[in-house]
């Protein structure tokens, strides 16, 4: 009897997303392992096919370039003894396969000395690949504070989203989101600080929220080589803003103080509230028109 779900050689043919993938791709909140998850459950045993290591390159979408010898070892040692539990899912390219998820498991097993592993074919267009590889490693990669930033830059270029509709996707707060695309403000050697694990989370959010480049540079410099703590850094930005100006002249109202910091909290930058007037910073370009975006204000060019 003829077997409709194969081709000539054997090999299963591929099948499109599926209605089911589609509609996840398409719901309100983005979640990587119901992706997996779903192609895996969705596919029959005909449909995991066993496809050469060599065969493989990386999802050319893929943000992380590095990873975990230590981790990749472990999982290696347990392949040797267990196999591969669960088959990677590939796309057909040109010459061999693209990895759409499960590009550890592949590297383990190379390193456990297998030939091949078992896989299953699916199609994806560029923008769903991409998707793919930014949810993966924002939810399963422990990545740093720039990495993750940028991965929802991309991730909002490419949907087309706004912060507000980014956030709910990824199940986060509207204000993380702003948090941490602001930390992409940030001079770049201050950046690579923060990739090195060098600067904290909490000590490139104080940073981002100054005007002054200079001071950046000198208190990041001040955390790298006196490891002082985010509240004292938080202390010395403080003193460097009253210090260049009239303390009394500008002196905040008791009753605006919290919405001032409410305020910088919800926006990722400063902002000062004086004589009936709301002031609110921002770096550069980019970093007016992510203000603007929070504040869903379209300006037509």
């Amino acid at each position: 009897m003829e077997n409709n779900n194969t081709t000539e050689s054997g090999i299963p043919k591929r099948r499109a997303l599926g209605r089911g993938l589609e509609e996840l791709f398409n719901s309100e909140v983005l979640d990587y392992n119901t992706v997996e998850e779903k192609i895996v459950s969705d596919s029959t045993k005909d449909e995991v096919t066993m496809v050469k290591l060599n065969e493989l390159r990386s999802n050319p979408y893929q943000p992380r370039k590095v990873f975990d010898e230590q981790a990749l070892e472990e999982l290696a040692s347990s392949i040797k003894e267990h196999g591969v539990i669960q088959p990677i899912i590939v796309k057909k390219s040109i010459k061999g396969y693209e990895i759409i998820a499960g590009e550890r498991r592949a590297k383990a097993s190379q390193l456990a000395g297998l030939e091949e592993i078992p896989a299953i074919i699916r199609d994806f267009n560029d923008t769903q690949m991409m998707e793919i590889a930014l949810l993966e490693n924002l939810q399963r990669e422990n990545l740093s504070a720039i990495e993750e930033a940028n991965a929802y830059k991309k991730l909002q270029e490419t949907l087309s989203l706004t912060q507000e509709d980014l956030a709910k996707r990824l199940g986060k707060s509207r204000s993380h989101i702003t948090n941490m695309l602001g930390l992409l403000t940030l001079p770049q050697d201050i950046q690579e600080e923060v990739n090195n694990k060098n600067i904290s989370m909490g000590h490139a959010r104080v940073l981002s929220k100054l005007d002054d480049i200079a001071q950046q540079e000198k208190l990041a410099k001040k955390v790298i080589e006196d490891g002082i703590s985010v509240r004292k850094l938080e202390e010395l930005s403080q003193e460097k803003e009253i210090i260049k100006t009239n303390p009394q002249r500008n002196k905040t109202p008791n009753e605006y103080s919290y919405l001032q910091e409410e305020l910088s909290e919800k926006l990722g930058t400063k902002v000062v509230i004086k004589k009936n007037k709301i002031e609110i910073n921002f770096v550069n370009t980019n970093d007016l028109n992510r203000l603007l975006d929070y504040m869903n204000i379209g300006v037509g060019k």
